[in-house]
């Protein structure tokens, strides 16, 4: 591997003795370290934080996201292993990290908070998570004074889900702006999935490698993507990037097999979801598929998955992770989309192939559908929505005086600076767990809330 990939933009790491971790160790180390890892436990993944103990949260997701990303990894020397070789590190280290990190910048509330603060930040660069955890990790936490994390460049690559501005993905047309937050409709506000143009510095230290055609290539995108699982709520979609990392790749496999499939878990041990729902539009779905083994692991995946027999489950479960996981393969773009990148962490992606990958968006559709639009789930979304807004509004009013001291001198050194001051106002919020931000919000607005609540 280059050693290009390895550096830090702080040169200079602490030489401890006898530390014999390799970089991407000790980029594992400082995410499971941070308060921004911390705060994962707190904030919804589907079902609402606090809600229920069982609940997988934004934090579980993570770790369970990392170890299938070990699957992967595992099964992609087995079937490439000289290739494999050239392209990853000896351990797991660096996919994990990836993986443990993905959901870092995700703001209380799942998306209903993402959509708030995009909305509150519409004419300030927008909001959106995945661009958040790049300036969360290369910027905003402490294990550095000016770079964040200080990571090496290849996690950070591999964290670069959407390597695009949003200002440039963005669609042309946005709704007039709601006078009053009750009325915001979040179909209307859902972010473009990109970066921050105030993140500008960490992404050009990023792609510096890249040659001026592999950047301008991977930065490309299609005009007016479908929206997420064909939602016809969703109007006129966004642009969207069309390639991303190795690494990413391998990461975002990971999140979806952890998304469409443990996610499930939850929705049907709780009860959220029935039966003859299941049946209908997994189940026959699954039997349409050109699969053999599938069309069979179907015929007693009802019963299993509704079993009160919790062995049943699990078992069922790790079949069809395993089913999943063990599709994956390593593709050329240059061979398979007609590209021509020089460098490999851009040639190749992980995939799965065309069967499973019809299979994991029955799975992933069943989710959306079924569990993440109920309306009671939209419900406390909405709520959380109006939390953050109501937030953003107040702490924006006069921040000197409400935000805390850290977040409040950040904000002075924008202003003196000519930067983007509300920028500081949405990192604040966005890192917020679910129970801080309702705290905050009760001692803002509610006449009963704490008196003695720390603005900390």
């Amino acid at each position: 591997m280059s050693d290009v990939w390895l550096s830090r933009r702080l040169k200079k790491v602490p030489n401890r003795l006898q530390d014999h971790r390799d970089p991407f160790q000790r980029d594992r180390a400082r995410i499971l370290h941070s308060a921004s890892f911390r705060r994962l436990q707190s904030k919804t993944q589907v079902m609402g934080s606090g809600q229920s103990d069982f609940y997988r949260t934004r934090l579980t997701h993570s770790l369970e996201a990392a170890q299938i990303g070990s699957g992967i990894t595992a099964q992609l020397r087995c079937k490439s292993p000289e290739l494999c070789a050239e392209l990853f590190p000896s351990t797991d280290s660096l996919i994990e990290t990836i993986c443990l990190a993905h959901d870092i910048g995700h703001p209380p509330f799942g998306h209903g908070g993402e959509i708030a603060l995009n909305y509150m930040m519409r004419d300030h660069g927008g909001f959106e998570g995945n661009g958040q955890t790049l300036r969360i990790v290369g910027r905003l936490e402490t294990f550095s004074e000016h770079f964040g994390m200080n990571l090496s460049r290849r996690t950070l690559l591999g964290l670069m889900k959407y390597p695009q501005f949003i200002e440039t993905l963005s669609k042309n047309s946005q709704p007039t702006s709601n006078c009053n937050f009750r009325q915001l409709k979040a179909s209307d506000w859902h972010p473009a999935k990109g970066l921050y143009k105030d993140d500008q510095d960490i992404i050009d230290w990023i792609l510096k490698p890249l040659s001026s055609d592999d950047r301008s290539l991977f930065q490309s995108f299609n005009t007016q993507e479908t929206a997420k699982h064909s939602d016809k709520n969703i109007k006129k979609a966004h642009h969207k990037t069309r390639f991303k990392s190795l690494d990413c790749s391998i990461m975002e496999l990971a999140d979806d097999i952890a998304y469409g499939i443990h996610d499930l878990e939850d929705a049907i041990v709780t009860k959220v979801v029935n039966r003859t729902d299941f049946e209908r539009e997994v189940i026959q779905k699954l039997l349409e598929i050109d699969d053999v083994w599938l069309q069979e692991y179907s015929a007693s995946l009802t019963d299993k998955l509704f079993s009160d027999h919790h062995h049943l489950q699990k078992d069922a479960i790790g079949g069809l992770v395993n089913y999943l996981i063990t599709s994956i393969e390593l593709t050329d773009l240059n061979e398979q989309d007609d590209v021509n990148f020089t460098e490999q962490l851009l040639r190749y992606n992980a995939r799965l192939s065309y069967v499973t990958e019809q299979a994991l968006k029955v799975f992933k559709d069943f989710v959306y559908f079924y569990v993440i639009k109920l309306t009671s789930l939209q419900r406390l979304e909405y709520r959380g929505q109006q939390i953050v807004m109501e937030l953003f509004e107040a702490l924006s009013s006069d921040p000197l005086r409400l935000l805390p001291s850290n977040s409040a001198n950040r904000w002075q050194y924008a202003v003196d600076k000519q930067l983007n001051p509300h920028r500081v106002i949405a990192d604040y919020i966005a890192g917020m767990t679910d129970d801080y931000a309702t705290r905050l919000y009760q001692t803002l607005f509610n006449a009963h809330g704490a008196s003695d609540y720390q603005l900390t």
